[in-house]
């Protein structure tokens, strides 16, 4: 009798244990609404990720923690959405590393032209030893990075003549991202780089008051640039991605268990989202033809023309850098490299 009147009580303490224990967990997620920012529009694989995260999150969370997408540069551009993000006034964005630079320098590794040749590296390097040292450098900045999505490799538009050889980029007006590696880099091609804003540019290219640009495949097509651009040219030049930023005023709102969640699903909406943008870029392609854009390959041989002519830039960027970085970012190409 005396053992079942201990196993009855030693029952019920487990019972209250694990309802105590069930409570608390469900008092770590609060409801909350996350505005997620970016300058894609709807029909691009970061809105696609946007929307999967977006899932992940509502399920994770019970319904709890509603996250609504705020594409085409809705919060301003991303310049101004980091700073918004940094203020804490908005709580996400999928900026490209590039538009980061100025905050924290180094992110420019990622930048170099030519470092790699396909995306199963380029996925490699930032999933990488580098890619999580980079994101320790941002909540300083007021700022917490979760992963890298897929942006694609850049490719180079423009109204004059196809680019197939080093020579072909003497004296075109491109725009670039205001972003010291890409200005030196194209300037060091013999283009004329000007930086100009994500969204002052179709006008820009409409106008003429430039000759062309620099973006992957998926944004010249989202962004309709075939109706005001003759040439596309496949110069995978810079491998790009995206950083899923949270504000780091928001961030420290959260209760662990919140922060698991927005983490788990930037991870499995990345291996979604790189799915679709491969897919999408072969599509874009082909879309492009069909707009009537003339397309053309660079050969490898170009390709290498090209990047000897931008490693002076390269070397004088990589000395600015912290020395860990410059260690890391060696080893870490020299190891993705051998990934085919």
């Amino acid at each position: 009798m005396k053992n079942r009147t201990q196993s009855i009580l030693l029952s019920c303490l487990l019972a209250g244990l694990m309802a105590s224990s069930s409570a608390v967990a469900a008092d770590d997620i609060q409801q909350r609404t996350i505005r997620f920012g970016h300058l894609n529009n709807l029909d691009h694989p970061i809105s696609a990720g946007v929307k999967k995260f977006a899932e992940i999150v509502t399920a994770k969370s019970g319904g709890k923690i509603q996250v609504k997408e705020y594409p085409s540069n809705q919060l301003g551009t991303e310049q101004q959405q980091t700073q918004a993000l940094r203020g804490g006034t908005q709580e996400m964005q999928s900026p490209a590393t590039t538009s980061v630079v100025g905050l924290v320098k180094d992110l420019g590794v990622i930048d170099f032209p030519f470092a790699v040749s396909t995306y199963k590296q380029g996925f490699a390097l930032v999933d990488g030893p580098l890619g999580e040292a980079l994101m320790q450098k941002l909540p300083e900045k007021g700022l917490v990075a979760l992963t890298f999505w897929d942006l694609g490799f850049r490719n180079v538009t423009n109204s004059k003549r196809p680019v197939a050889k080093l020579e072909d980029f003497q004296g075109l007006k491109l725009r670039v991202i205001p972003n010291p590696v890409f200005l030196e880099s194209f300037q060091a091609l013999k283009a004329s780089p000007m930086p100009l804003s994500f969204s002052e540019l179709y006008t820009a290219l409409e106008t003429k008051a430039v000759d062309g640009q620099e973006n992957p495949f998926n944004v010249i097509r989202s962004n309709k640039f075939y109706e005001v651009q003759k040439y596309v040219s496949a110069t995978n030049h810079v491998y790009a991605a995206n950083i899923i930023l949270v504000s780091k005023m928001f961030w420290d709102k959260l209760s662990a268990t919140e922060q698991k969640i927005l983490k788990d699903a930037a991870v499995e909406a990345r291996d979604h989202q790189r799915k679709v943008s491969l897919t999408a870029a072969e599509e874009a392609v082909a879309e492009l033809k069909k707009a009537g854009m003339q397309y053309n390959d660079v050969a490898p041989a170009e390709q290498e023309r090209m990047r000897r002519a931008v490693q002076p830039v390269i070397d004088k960027f990589m000395s600015s850098y912290d020395p860990e970085i410059q260690k890391l970012y060696k080893s870490e190409v020299a190891r993705v490299l051998s990934i085919k």
